[in-house]
């Protein structure tokens, strides 16, 4: 039958309906394919052109002779140039007679397990040794010369801090990233502006600001300045200065956390376009790593991430300079280098929930080591161990006493059972060893490090051994700070 009012089948109809739709389907299919092709093509672009922004060098340039790197840990040095280049302004001066200095130097430490972070402080009127000569291999620290610590940037360069850094304290520096005064003002404009609290109202002609007291959200241009001020506050030294840093950058993450800033993507490019257009890093730290380690510590809360300066004291020589404390000094480089909890975090960290003890002691065999040269420590603490089901025995290698609390190291995948022993020592830190031997946990007691105390879910009900044998105690704690921390308090 045939439809006389439009001269056409309901099948022809019906085909041409379908004919319709196929070129729809296909048109939409056409159009998501260009979409995808122009988003894919405008991450690759954005991408090369982020990492092209980097300017590089060479970090293990005049170090033949550099610490092992046998951890997953990460240390990260980022340092603070106080070039005037770019910044689009002759307030701080045009020129630097004999080149830049590093004005900032910040040592960044992620854990192995990346479940805690530091920055840990150096301030730049330190006077410690330092190679003679960066660029020589055979030039070090032991037969270097007494220098500021702010001129071996001037020196030789990001090399010579790291050859500096790591002589002295042997810690292997994974990654360096050197950023100048225009970056550091562009990414502050990136994140909409940073808050800052002052005690006082500040007038400060040298670095170029004037600011009421009180609670305030700065932009780049004077968060530049009050980073940089100094003789405004307080005594005008460089530790006061750096106390307002440590604020600063919490405020930093405070602010990056309440803007979401890694679900905009305007406000993340623009952040990064401003970092990466002022960097310079070392060959290995390009955009796809920088993005790895961002993910790695996506979990990390606010009160995860702690702020340090390295204990200094007067230094005899000149009373403007400061020389690193002992052995106050050596306790926190010892824990970053080792990956432990830093000197009094311990006491820090509260009492929250603990997770639930999944694997017995009777399943897991412990090495004891002694770290603190008191005799008998060792084998006390395997014996408190031992009555509660752990397989446990003394490792017999020579103490150092540089170590600082007790560590418990554990071989990959092995992360239930080192939770368990972990739980006799208050203030355990834990930590990943691919080369230890699967169905091993290693307790290392060093300095101010506690008796073993009951675990949840031990066997067995013998008492355990009275505790005569004590640690030394652990050096001086170091304040710290963490980023979430009221800035005003």
């Amino acid at each position: 039958m045939r439809d006389d009012r439009r001269g056409t089948s309901r099948s022809d109809r019906r085909e041409a309906r379908l004919r319709r739709r196929a070129r729809t389907r296909r048109r939409g299919l056409v159009g998501a394919v260009l979409v995808i092709a122009l988003v894919a093509t405008l991450a690759v672009f954005t991408g090369l052109h982020l990492n092209d922004n980097i300017g590089r060098f060479d970090i293990a340039s005049g170090s033949d002779d550099r610490p092992e790197d046998i951890d997953q840990d990460l240390n990260i040095l980022v340092i603070g140039s106080d070039t005037r280049e770019g910044i689009g302004t002759d307030e701080y001066g045009t020129k630097i007679e004999d080149g830049p200095n590093s004005d900032t130097n910040l040592l960044v430490h992620i854990s192995a397990d990346r479940e805690s972070a530091q920055v840990v402080s150096i301030p730049r009127d330190s006077m410690t040794m330092a190679p003679s000569d960066c660029a020589d291999p055979s030039s070090t620290v032991v037969n270097g010369e007494m220098r500021q610590w702010n001129a071996n940037f001037n020196k030789g360069g990001p090399a010579c801090v790291v050859k500096t850094l790591e002589g002295l304290t042997g810690i292997f520096v994974d990654h360096v990233a050197v950023v100048d005064f225009s970056g550091f003002q562009s990414m502050v404009d990136g994140l909409g502006g940073v808050e800052v609290c002052l005690p006082q109202p500040v007038d400060d002609p040298d670095a170029q600001i004037s600011l009421p007291a009180g609670r305030q959200t700065l932009d780049g241009h004077d968060a530049l300045g009050y980073v940089r001020m100094r003789k405004t506050l307080g005594t005008g030294s460089d530790l006061e200065r750096i106390e307002r840093q440590q604020a600063f950058m919490s405020s930093v993450a405070q602010e990056a956390t309440r803007s979401s800033l890694l679900l905009r993507p305007d406000r993340l490019y623009a952040f990064l376009d401003a970092a990466t257009s002022s960097m310079t890093a070392d060959e290995d730290l390009g955009l796809r790593k920088m993005l790895s380690i961002a993910r790695s510590v996506k979990g990390l809360d606010m009160d995860e991430l702690t702020f340090v300066t390295v204990p200094t004291e007067p230094y005899p020589a000149d009373s403007n300079r400061v020389q690193w404390e002992q052995p106050a000094a050596d306790a926190l480089w010892s824990a970053v280098r080792d990956d432990t909890l830093l000197p009094g975090q311990a006491e820090k960290q509260g009492t929250g929930a603990e997770p639930e003890l999944t694997v017995a002691p009777s399943e897991i065999v412990v090495k004891v080591h002694n770290d603190t040269r008191s005799p008998g420590l060792a084998t006390q603490e395997a014996s408190s161990l031992d009555v509660q089901g752990f397989q446990a025995s003394v490792v017999n290698e020579s103490p150092t006493g540089q170590t600082e609390g007790v560590t418990v190291t554990y071989a990959k995948g092995e992360a239930a059972a080192a939770r368990t022993v972990a739980a006799a020592y208050d203030g355990a830190k834990l930590k990943v060893d691919e080369e230890l031997p699967v169905g091993t946990v290693r307790v290392s007691l060093g300095l101010g490090a506690p008796n073993a105390q009951e675990v949840p879910n031990r066997e067995g009900d013998a008492p355990l051994p009275e505790g005569t044998v004590q640690a030394p105690p652990a050096p001086t704690q170091i304040e710290t700070r963490t980023a979430d921390e009221d800035i005003c308090g």
